[in-house]
């Protein structure tokens, strides 16, 4: 009888622990057929494009990265509990991956949360510029906010502390620090990364949103926020960011300052923002390099139907020193076959004035055919139509 009952009690016991932790596993798969004219194609001198071209191809990511992870939580009692998030992108179309040589390249976090006090995290994690995705009409696909800035706020960071306050009177509060683990504060050439770290202020309400945010990206190099530019090398910077998957020089390495707003109007949402990229140290730049970006969009979402949105929006980007202006406007929209399942469809072009050469992907800076820049003065256009399925 005391082995039966010593038995049940155990097998509570275990019931009870089991529901006080959890582990999900969550993962998200996008492909689809993208054409695009305006490519590059030749390669004359240094490296560069002779002429422009159209292709069509198989494409993964174009409107949301694929990835896979795993996400827990643990009571800890007292209202705290232990959190963790593993989290990793990949190629659906190739099936290599995840990228970055990292298994969890995009999030590697293990911290404590509270309801009353927050959540406060360790690890690797999407960068605080990120923070836009919120505003972008849509949400940093492909083709949207990173454009024009050369994926300047969509890197990854490793090395972090953030903290994530709970909301009071409808503000909330980001911070993010990620040291650079060199015997330099903010690098000094022996690590991958700089010292990186941001903050954000939210405000939300039933009618709208806004949000404000400072960050900034230092060279590894040198601990400067600019990079060097080398004129023999396609006008590229050296020392641009690993983590941002193109870009350099201010694109890689800037302080930036966001304000943004969502309006919410029913089935209607309209988003803008402003973007101000600035460096300081940069050295060896040529005319057309540049050093500062402003860059601002606004745009629409009408939920047609609970299953079918519509969107368009249109992206600016003005770089100083003689590298021009480029505007994107786009249009495209999705239709939910389910909860988990969804078809989408966009339609872009990237306009550039005469010095300017930014594409509908975030290219590294440069003229040479490798960028995948179109010619400097000419367009980009493109469609893509794709499925995603999360579970």
């Amino acid at each position: 009888m005391k082995k039966a009952l010593l038995a049940a009690s155990l097998l509570t016991f275990g019931v009870a622990a089991h529901a006080q932790s959890s582990v999900t596993l969550y993962g998200r798969l996008d492909a689809g057929l993208e054409y695009m004219t305006g490519v590059p194609q030749g390669v004359g001198a240094a490296g560069q494009a002779t002429g422009s071209t159209h292709r069509f191809r198989a494409e993964s990511g174009d409107w949301g990265t694929s990835l896979w992870g795993l996400k827990g939580v643990e009571d800890l009692g007292g209202g705290y509990k232990a959190v963790f998030q593993l989290e990793g992108s990949f190629n659906t179309m190739t099936g290599q991956g995840p990228g970055n040589n990292g298994i969890f390249n995009r999030w590697a976090t293990v911290g404590i949360a509270n309801n009353s006090f927050g959540t406060l995290l360790l690890g690797r994690e999407l960068f605080i510029a990120n923070g836009v995705w919120d505003f972008d009409p849509f949400g940093q696909s492909n083709w949207s906010s990173a454009s024009l800035v050369r994926g300047r706020n969509w890197p990854q960071s490793s090395n972090n502390i953030s903290y994530q306050s709970p909301k009071w009177y409808g503000f909330d509060v980001y911070g993010q620090y990620a040291l650079s683990n060199a015997t330099n504060w903010n690098g000094n050439g022996s690590t991958p990364q700089g010292r990186e770290g941001g903050l954000q202020l939210t405000y939300t309400s039933a009618l709208f949103q806004i949000r404000g945010m400072y960050d900034e990206i230092r060279n590894p190099a040198n601990g400067s926020l600019g990079g060097v530019y080398d004129p023999l090398n396609g006008g590229n910077a050296l020392g641009g960011n690993p983590n941002n998957g193109g870009g350099n020089g201010v694109y890689g390495y800037s302080r930036e300052y966001t304000a943004a707003f969502n309006v919410f109007l029913g089935q209607f949402k309209i988003q803008g923002a402003y973007q101000a990229i600035r460096s300081s140290g940069m050295t060896n730049v040529l005319p057309g390099q540049p050093t500062t970006i402003d860059h601002e969009w606004g745009g629409v979402t009408w939920q047609a139907t609970p299953a079918a949105a519509l969107i368009a929006a249109v992206y600016h980007s003005n770089a100083n020193n003689g590298a021009g202006n480029a505007t994107l406007y786009t249009v495209g929209g999705s239709y939910n076959l389910s909860k988990r399942t969804l078809l989408d469809i966009q339609v872009a072009t990237v306009q550039n004035s005469k010095s300017a050469n930014y594409g509908l992907n975030a290219n590294n800076f440069g003229t040479s055919a490798a960028t995948d820049n179109p010619l400097p003065g000419h367009s980009q256009s493109g469609v893509y139509a794709g499925i995603q399925h999360s579970f």
